[in-house]
């Protein structure tokens, strides 16, 4: 029944994650910059954010391209990042189970935190919503503004001296997205355990530090919601 709602569902989509691209943007500025700083081009960045669409992992992987990592490390790295995709696409299956497996597998391109959380959380809230439309929307939206902010970042990161030292922004938007997601003890303990080891772990040969400090900071904030039940 919701397949013949009208597409006023996919503008409330577009509506309700508008705010969100106040954050978005600035993020995505700040990948094609990191791009360029990576030695990246133009197209090379954008076809890197059009595959990959997925900002801390992306930034993660930037950082190892620059640093000349080997490509399974920056590969593993992002995977490792990615993991709660998994949870999220658990999490949200059901909702579009009605639909036929290509429409499922278009969909899932455009799930990311911000169009997960909110689709899931007007699902339950509107349960006459249009799934699809409402989540494509919201995600395409999200898609949209990634692609030209990273045009945006890399135009801009060209033409900006080294000397400037623009690559703070990276660490400062990977902490600028830790703390808020550091809301329980698991996520806390995650965080800090996960942090802590990658700096430690800075020298590891093959720029292995990073990739060993997702996977604690994974297991560490597991171990932790085991031992709170």
């Amino acid at each position: 029944m919701d397949d013949t709602s009208a597409d006023g569902d996919l503008w409330a989509g577009v509506r309700d994650v508008s705010p969100l691209i106040l954050g978005i943007a600035p993020f995505a500025l700040v990948a094609g910059i990191a791009a360029v700083d990576a030695g990246l081009g133009l197209v090379e960045a954008v076809g890197m954010s059009v595959i990959v669409f997925a900002g801390a992992s992306q930034l993660a992987a930037l950082d190892l391209i620059g640093s000349n990592a080997p490509l399974a490390v920056v590969i593993g790295t992002a995977v490792v990042i990615n993991v709660r995709m998994v949870m999220y696409s658990a999490s949200i299956a059901p909702h579009f189970s009605r639909y036929a497996r290509r429409m499922r597998a278009g969909l899932a391109y455009f799930l990311t935190d911000q169009a997960y959380a909110i689709s899931v959380a007007e699902f339950d809230a509107n349960p006459d919503r249009s799934r699809w439309r409402y989540y494509l929307g919201a995600g395409a939206t999200l898609w949209i503004v990634w692609q030209i902010g990273t045009v945006v970042g890399v135009v801009v990161g060209a033409g900006v001296p080294d000397a400037w030292g623009l690559t703070f922004a990276v660490p400062l938007v990977f902490l600028a997205l830790l703390v808020p997601a550091m809301k329980d003890r698991p996520t806390t303990a995650a965080g800090v355990a996960g942090g802590s080891v990658a700096v430690v772990a800075a020298g590891i040969p093959l720029n292995l530090g990073l990739l060993v400090g997702a996977i604690t900071g994974i297991l560490v904030g597991l171990l932790t919601e085991a031992r709170g039940r």
